[in-house]
């Protein structure tokens, strides 16, 4: 017997589930718009404030994408026994809170590199458990034929808060200091935990404990995934594609403030250009899978992105900054696009009480593949320089193509044919 997904969320038709769906996308696009400040403010604090190396900087970030390694796992199992908009909210304010002590300790003289380190591993640990939440959670608000129109919207309302939210994080930088810019984070998190909460609930019997072991239940989300001849596949791709990007996020701060001499203003700027191209990903998703079929849509997404991506290590003065931007668009174009039509997939064909168990097994193998890529990036950086390292990461991204091409993606027009 296994537990059935607990939920407090609103009906499925009726203004409730309307206006529920809306405060679920407008608490993701307030928080996610923090996400990008810190994204930017958080490297930036370590090199500015504490001249810390590549390798401190890869650190800090294969720290903020730990959790999925360390919980991803057995994150399905505990979104399944909490009510999952509860246990969103508690995460944003767990995420507010340690947010908020980066500058607190930077105003003491008490920032360390440790810190920024445990902070973004925290961090990492209720990203994962807010993540799955959600991920479980929209098909429960909206319809099953609504479910790619309204990931497209939340894909593209990220984009867009992450086009703003570099720009926005570089700019502070410049005038209130790395540290203190990492405030507007704790207040977007603040804002977030509000909006969630304000989602109507849905009076329901509490679901029947389980009885099965803790392990067991973990195993079964594990089987479906690794044992489904779509989801198999197209999570190696996305696995891949993080490797490649652990590398890039660990990267592109370094190269771009130290190999290229670029000012943290122009660097946010640079690095909003993955808003760019994720927004411009999102908004011709549902056509090109109309047109071509979700199957074909998602192999040519990842190969435009792999060759697109090497236009960040060859870029060099006095075109760095548009050659860099570009190649963090069209990386961050094939992304998003393969990452709308394969989560549509897996909320569509997974049974729902096994829901939240594949997203956490999903999570397990595409987020843990971050911090290893931004460890590899940190080590490489140092062995080979900055520029061949970030070279080498972006070679990586070649092997998602690879992986759905060898499938039987490769002969379908569909995911789900």
């Amino acid at each position: 017997m296994t537990i059935g997904p607990q939920t407090d969320t609103p009906p499925k038709s009726g203004s409730s589930s309307r206006s529920g769906f809306w405060y679920f996308w407008a608490a993701s696009g307030t928080s996610s718009l923090g996400s990008g400040i810190t994204a930017v403010a958080l490297p930036l604090t370590a090199l500015v404030v504490l001249d810390a190396s590549a390798f401190g900087v890869g650190l800090i970030t294969a720290a903020s994408y730990a959790g999925a390694v360390l919980i991803g796992l057995p994150a399905g199992v505990i979104v399944q026994r909490f009510p999952m908009r509860r246990l969103q909210v508690t995460t944003d304010l767990a995420r507010a809170a340690l947010i908020a002590s980066v500058p607190a300790a930077a105003w003491l003289h008490m920032l360390t590199l440790t810190q920024l380190v445990l902070v973004g591993l925290f961090i990492s640990l209720a990203n994962i458990i807010f993540d799955v939440a959600n991920t479980a959670y929209l098909p429960q608000i909206v319809s099953k034929e609504e479910l790619t129109a309204r990931n497209s919207l939340i894909s593209g309302t990220m984009a867009t808060t992450q086009l703003a939210g570099p720009s926005l994080g570089g700019l502070l930088v410049q005038t209130l200091g790395a540290a203190t810019s990492l405030l507007t984070d704790a207040v977007s998190y603040l804002l977030s935990a509000t909006l969630l909460w304000r989602i109507p609930k849905e009076k329901t019997r509490p679901p029947a404990p389980s009885h099965e072991p803790f392990t067991t239940q973990i195993k079964e989300g594990l089987r479906f995934v690794l044992q489904h001849p779509v989801i198999r596949p197209c999570v190696m791709a996305s696995t891949a594609l993080n490797l490649s990007s652990g590398v890039v996020l660990a990267l592109a701060p370094v190269f771009l403030i130290r190999t290229a001499g670029l000012p943290a203003g122009t660097v946010g700027l640079v690095l909003a250009a993955d808003g760019v191209g994720a927004l411009a990903g999102a908004a011709i998703t549902t056509r090109l899978a109309a047109k071509a079929g979700t199957a074909r849509t998602v192999l040519a997404a990842t190969t435009a992105g792999a060759v697109t991506a090497l236009c960040m290590p060859l870029a060099h003065t006095p075109w760095t900054a548009p050659t860099f931007a570009l190649g963090q668009a069209g990386f961050a174009a094939g992304i998003t696009i393969l990452s709308i039509l394969t989560r549509t997939h897996r909320q569509t064909v997974t049974p729902p009480h096994l829901l939240p168990r594949v997203v956490a097994s999903v999570r397990f193998f595409t987020w843990g593949a971050l911090p290893i890529g931004a460890l590899l990036g940190g080590i490489t950086a140092n062995t080979l320089g900055t520029r061949n390292a970030l070279l080498t990461g972006c070679i990586l991204a070649f092997l998602a193509p690879l992986a759905l091409t060898l499938s039987n993606i490769r002969t379908t027009k569909n995911l789900t044919d």
